[in-house]
């Protein structure tokens, strides 16, 4: 038996979350830095979201010789410098489906989800059939969703609770940007048909990581360097548009006693000129395309909010920021939306369609 996978656990209330009596509506979101799971609640009165790091470190027993692993958050503090993420380009890649099978296997195994399930699952917008290939035999050789196991993309279901509180996203016209770890992923969406999708590897939430990590080396005159799991913590603590305050930390020195600093530039630095790459990307790579292609449905999405999901859309004032920088940059205004938990909306749009079709079955 897999060992249990800590997870941040926790209810949301939630609208047409259940299905028709025989169901059981799942949603997965197998994310390359974290995933989230998401199902009814056990009182029956709301949506129970899961999360946790997607990775494993491997080990060896100290009596036996045999190799054993630590999944999530667990394997990424105690073994920071073995920990793998097995979707670290956005899908499983070779040798790394096989572990990705083994961790979701252990994720489920730490959830009382029946077998007779409903399950849909968020893919990235990525030109990779094997990779997404891979992800399907993942999820479909778990031991939930016997009931059905479908896909739709990643940046149509985290539109999804931003829209409204059930299903609507299907019936607009909208763009969305899924801003995640991996990729940053665009598209517009017709009634539920994806538009012109567009993805790059180049602005992500991990390269601001790597970015943070080199700043803080600059900002402290090479006295600190942090590794990028450091970076992310910072960035997703102290992070904010808005109102971003200074903050102090501490290091261990290499010949003995600590070391306390601050840091006051390096986070927000790392973050503005991602947001800049962000609109760089919208305005003069995929807005055109679209314009291209579908005039009518690019006139109709900009007189609307534009979505933003994924991790990075959690930064305070990330919206507002947005609005004000891709206004500018196209002359006109441009209004933005987010669902009220960024990180979570993928899995819960998923769950709500799930449950959709679990009524169907």
């Amino acid at each position: 038996m897999s060992p249990t996978v800590d997870a941040e656990k926790e209810e949301v209330s939630a609208t047409g979350i259940g299905g028709d009596g025989n169901s059981f509506p799942v949603g997965v979101n197998l994310g390359s830095t974290r995933t989230v799971i998401a199902h009814p609640s056990e009182h029956g009165s709301g949506l129970q979201t899961s999360r946790t790091l997607t990775c494993l470190a491997r080990y060896e027993d100290p009596l036996t010789g045999e190799e054993k692993y630590l999944y999530g958050e667990e394997a990424a503090m105690e073994y920071p410098d073995k920990v793998e993420y097995m979707l670290r380009s956005g899908l499983p890649e070779g040798d790394q489906t096989e572990l990705a099978t083994q961790f979701f296997e252990a994720v489920i195994d730490s959830h009382d989800i029946p077998e007779q399930s409903a399950v849909v699952y968020a893919t990235p917008t990525i030109d990779n059939p094997e990779g997404l290939e891979n992800l399907s035999q993942v999820i479909e050789a778990s031991a939930i969703g016997d009931q059905l196991v479908e896909s739709y993309p990643e940046s149509l279901t985290g539109a999804i609770p931003a829209i409204g509180d059930g299903l609507e996203a299907l019936q607009e016209i909208f763009v969305t940007l899924n801003m995640g770890s991996t990729n940053l992923e665009m598209s517009a969406y017709r009634r539920g048909e994806q538009l012109v999708p567009f993805t790059t590897g180049a602005v992500t939430g991990n390269e601001v990581d790597r970015a943070i990590a080199n700043l803080v080396e600059e900002e402290t005159q090479g006295r600190v360097n942090i590794d990028t799991n450091t970076a992310r913590e910072y960035k997703e603590a102290h992070g904010d548009y808005d109102e971003f305050e200074p903050f102090t930390d501490i290091i261990q020195q290499p010949g003995g006693g600590t070391h306390e600093f601050t840091i006051e530039r390096s986070v927000m630095d790392a973050l503005d000129d991602y947001l800049d790459d962000v609109v760089e990307e919208f305005a003069n790579q995929f807005l055109p395309k679209l314009a291209n292609k579908h005039m009518r449905a690019y006139q109709l999405a900009l007189d609307k909010p534009v979505v933003l999901t994924g991790g990075m859309a959690c930064i305070p004032g990330i919206v507002e920021a947005f609005e004000e920088r891709a206004s500018e940059e196209l002359g006109r205004e441009i209004t933005a939306t987010a669902p009220d938990r960024a990180d979570l909306a993928a899995t819960v749009g998923a769950q709500r369609i799930a449950a959709e079709l679990g009524k169907q079955r």
